[in-house]
């Protein structure tokens, strides 16, 4: 049993970090969006018990700050789309009070709220970013950028997998690490201009470097 489950959304993605890693780690499917992701993943989770997870696929850059074509840890994920209104009027669930899963009672110690941190960067620590923001649908424009980073001013590139995955294993508490390649700038539609398969060779070496670092989980 591998102690790490790399989970990747769709088949292209995974055509090519399987190609990079070969059979170092197990590779999965997770599916597209954020509802397919975490059910995919707790299916997983059940299933393989790994010691922990690995997302790794391509997002859109909120942030210039990230180069187009590389490939970056994230520290956090958070969702935008559940809560209340559209467009300005939005407003996520942590606005109106309500955790995205309560706790189990008595006491809700283990409340998720829409922020979930993931697991602490290893040493030497890789190329790093800060908070990454999934939605159910990718910007459509600056505009649709500009509105998300209102709410999240910390999010410095966006997906639609992050925080499906890290709520699942959060549930069931194994550590998740995410690793996305820049492809493009949020809410540029225009794929001339995006690099999906240089930000994907850059998402496996990264992965592979985390996988080959000391101190790795083993398996339970």
């Amino acid at each position: 049993m591998h102690p790490v489950l790399l989970l990747v959304p769709t088949a292209g993605e995974r055509q090519v970090l399987a190609a990079a890693l070969g059979d170092s780690c197990r590779i999965e499917l997770c599916g597209f969006g954020p509802v397919a992701a975490a059910a995919r993943t707790a299916a997983f989770l059940a299933a393989h018990a790994p010691a922990s997870v690995l997302l790794a696929g391509i997002a859109g850059r909120c942030d210039e700050r990230l180069a187009v074509g590389s490939a970056y840890l994230f520290s956090a994920v958070a969702c935008y789309g559940v809560g209340a209104g559209s467009g300005a009027a939005f407003e996520p669930a942590a606005a109106l009070g309500w955790p995205q899963w309560p706790g189990d009672p008595p006491g809700d110690e283990a409340a998720i709220g829409d922020v979930i941190a993931c697991a602490a960067a290893p040493s030497p620590a890789p190329p790093a970013a800060g908070l990454l923001l999934t939605a159910c649908a990718a910007s459509a424009d600056a505009v649709d950028v500009a509105a998300r980073r209102r709410l999240f001013p910390a999010a410095v590139a966006e997906d639609m997998e992050g925080y499906g995955v890290a709520l699942a294993c959060r549930l069931a508490g194994v550590p998740l690490r995410v690793v996305r390649g820049i492809s493009n700038t949020a809410g540029d539609r225009d794929k001339s201009r995006w690099q999906i398969i240089p930000a994907l060779e850059a998402a496996a070496a990264l992965a592979g470097t985390l996988l080959t670092l000391p101190g790795q989980e083993q398996p339970r």
